[in-house]
């Protein structure tokens, strides 16, 4: 088993194929923080690992220890208030007034498998030998509380997922006013900090800062776990880049507000802790209850960014994506969208899906406009019946007509919002997110229905039911296109106001779960206004995002390069759009923005009705490559080359698990005079065989195309013109270096 206790010296190892995680029971029973790395061998005792000394102006916690001051110790899920004066990892108010507590060692069991979280999005196994679970039990007795602290260390998947479970045994409510998931104290701050931000049509850029005393913090506080910062952090070694180096990543399993942050003391300890947003949040633990955290996911790499992307790749796309749609190939789809907006009837739908079939599409999608009366953004949303004034043969008609042509047929709602133009407003205004006695701001035209109502929840999940139900729609598109503003909730008493935010999630979550549970073959993708929410809470309801509504190839590299740092491919939606692009103006070939597309799940908005032959064409090829290369895309280990953070050229590249061919591909933004030489150089080929390029001639080994790299002034010269230009690049294995 990859975790084991020594009893003598009370200290948990846990291990995966290349990290270790070390924690003991400290000598005032709380629970301290040993080591977090590289694996290191398995011993009867760690207890030289712990080592403390009288520092000057500290408080000791133990009366006869002076050297004993959990302001210098590293701890596993610190409190406030006993001689650690840094932020803590939760905080509990009791009735009297007080917020000192002292939770320490009762028991602990280990068992193979992993359990899921009640209420909750988390990673899991299919065979329990897969992962093994420790959950540690700390008391405190004068509050009569549990914390049931949760870890599951999948050894071959290399990661570790931690959380917390906080269980009120005792007479009296208690108030939370703070409960993150995971805190990790190391032994030094000579890190620097990877994190993933941006707006919106610009998300998940990266951004990378060295380490300094104080606190340096990422969050949400928007309902979501937004476009402006991702819940994801990482520590990397200053010396670190994308292939080696130390590297440290912590993704936050969960949807809402959330806090990740790093506090560099005084002696230049940095302390990492993530979860849920303490500010506005307190929830009331009533006796008898419980309250569970959202999980975390901490990957270890000596192997660079790379590595540890690889590796929350992996485990995201074959243990936190589920269903029927895990492992199944997604279909190539057409949106119409961009093509028509608002403005759309029947015939004209039908008349690009006849285009779209002949193209080799296998999917058209319904946006926006099908329902009440919806001609803009400014009414009906929550008025989910078909606009008949368009769709005379209602949803179920056209999509049956679709569906006869060869084609699966999807739609786009937005079922967390309503408008105050709508019938739904009007019979239940109450049902939205507010404050009495407040103004509501504006947004969008449209308001945040109150998900803490379960009422509203089951209302949803049967309008829902109703529409999937009534016509052969195989995927439905769910977006959220607004923040939370004056969160307030009509249904929960004043007490609870500061809940709602978190309640909110766990309802989406529980409508998620009540519609894939009936409608197993369905396809979710979520959606946030593009990718504000674009996170692996979501993941784990619905299989693939869009990662943004900035569709212009150009900005997609840094979009879809910054996602793929915590996200797998085959998460990604990423579409062939029209030009000039309706979000920058830029205006990139058609090769272009099919070369950036590849890399995702393949689809187009356009309007290809008006578009002429030679474009037809070249769509039609582009659907044919793609499905070639779909699988492995999709199912590859995935390498980023070359950054546009960094550079004018962008490179990438997908090697299959067993290495016999990739796809690489090569974006130069902007043309430059006379420039040197350009080459890619590969990583991931098996350094013994020989690949071959498609279309070409030339055999190249595995390891000189790692070392030397493909000469692209050679072989893609022609490809290289001009600004926005691109090559995708097939390589397939020919031979072994030793074969005849």
């Amino acid at each position: 088993m990859p975790t084991y206790f020594n009893n003598a010296t009370r200290e948990f190892h846990l291990q995966t194929k290349e990290a270790s995680y070390i924690l003991h029971v400290l000598p005032n029973e709380q629970l301290g923080h040993l080591y977090y790395g590289k694996r290191i061998t398995h011993r009867s005792s760690f207890e030289h690992l712990f080592y403390v000394r009288q520092q000057p102006n500290t408080a000791n916690v133990l009366e006869d220890v002076p050297a004993f001051s959990l302001d210098i110790v590293k701890q596993e899920y610190p409190s406030y208030g006993t001689t650690d004066f840094r932020e803590p990892a939760f905080q509990i108010q009791q009735e009297s007034g007080s917020r000192i507590t002292n939770f320490i060692y009762k028991n602990h069991r280990i068992y193979s498998g992993k359990e899921p979280l009640a209420g909750l999005p988390a990673t899991y196994v299919e065979r329990e030998e897969e992962a093994t679970t420790l959950e540690i039990t700390l008391v405190d007795d004068v509050l009569n509380m549990e914390l049931l602290l949760q870890y599951s260390v999948f050894e071959e998947g290399n990661a570790i997922t931690r959380s917390v479970l906080y269980k009120n045994n005792g007479q009296k409510p208690v108030t939370l006013n703070r409960a993150l998931s995971a805190s990790v104290d190391f032994f030094d701050s000579n890190y620097e900090m990877v994190e993933l931000n941006g707006s919106w049509a610009r998300e998940r850029h990266i951004q990378v800062h060295k380490l300094i005393r104080g606190i340096q913090r990422i969050g949400s506080t928007r309902g979501a776990s937004s476009a402006q910062h991702n819940p994801f952090i990482a520590l990397k070694r200053t010396n670190a880049d994308e292939n080696q180096g130390e590297v440290f990543g912590f993704s936050l399993v969960y949807s809402g507000n959330f806090v990740a942050q790093v506090e560099v003391d005084h002696y230049e300890v940095a302390r990492l802790m993530i979860g849920i947003q303490p500010f506005d949040f307190q929830w009331q633990l009533e006796p008898g209850e419980t309250f569970q955290t959202p999980e975390v996911v901490m990957v270890y790499s000596d192997k660079g960014l790379n590595g540890m992307s690889q590796t929350f790749h992996q485990l995201y796309r074959n243990r936190l994506v589920r269903g029927s749609w895990r492992d199944r190939e997604r279909p190539v789809l057409i949106n119409n969208w961009e093509a028509t907006y608002f403005d759309f009837n029947e015939d004209k739908l039908l008349g690009m899906a006849k285009q779209a079939k002949q193209l080799g599409v296998e999917l058209f999608v319904l946006d926006d406009g099908w329902f009440g009366n919806r001609n803009d953004d400014s009414s009906s949303l929550g008025d989910w019946f078909v606009n008949k004034e368009k769709l005379p043969s209602g949803l179920k008609g056209l999509a049956q007509k679709v569906t006869e042509l060869g084609l699966d047929f999807g739609l786009w709602m937005e079922p967390e919002m309503v408008s105050k133009q709508s019938e739904l407003y009007e019979s239940h205004p109450e049902w939205v997110i507010h404050v009495k006695d407040r103004s509501l701001s504006q947004g969008r035209n449209q308001y945040v229905l109150d998900f803490s109502n379960q009422e509203v929840v089951d209302y949803l999940y049967e309008t829902i039911v109703g529409i999937l139900e009534d016509a052969p729609i195989s995927y439905v598109k769910w977006d959220m296109n607004r923040y939370m503003t004056e969160i307030g909730s009509a249904s929960l008493p004043a007490f609870r106001q500061s809940e709602v935010a978190h309640r909110y999630i766990l309802g989406v979550y529980q409508l998620y779960d009540r519609l894939i549970s009936n409608f197993p073959e369905v396809l979710f993708e979520s959606c946030a206004g593009g990718g504000c929410r674009f996170d692996p809470g979501m993941l784990y309801y619905a299989p693939q995002a869009w990662t943004s509504d900035d569709t212009d190839a150009v900005e997609r590299l840094k979009i879809q390069y910054g996602t793929s740092m915590v996200y797998p491919l085959n998460s990604m939606g990423a579409h062939v759009s029209a030009v000039p692009n309706h979000q920058v103006q830029r205006i990139t070939s058609l090769e272009m923005r099919a070369n950036v597309a590849y890399f995702g799940i393949f689809g187009y908005e356009l309007d290809i009705i008006q578009m002429k032959d030679a474009e037809l064409q070249q769509l039609k090829e582009q659907i044919g490559q793609y499905k070639k290369w779909r699988s492995l895309i999709h199912n590859g280990v995935f390498y980023r080359l070359k950054s546009p953070f960094e550079d004018n050229q962008v490179g990438w590249m997908v090697v299959s698990p067993d290495r016999n061919e990739a796809v690489l591909a090569y974006y130069q933004i902007l043309a430059k005079p006379n420039e040197g030489f350009k080459r890619l150089v590969c990583k991931g080929l098996d350094p013994d065989f020989k690949y071959m390029l498609d279309g070409g001639s030339d055999l190249f080994y595995g390891d000189e195309l790692m070392n030397v790299g493909l000469c692209l002034d050679k072989y893609a010269s022609d490809k290289l013109q001009g600004d926005f230009s691109s090559v995708v690049f097939h390589l397939k294995k020919e031979m072994r270096m030793n074969d005849k």
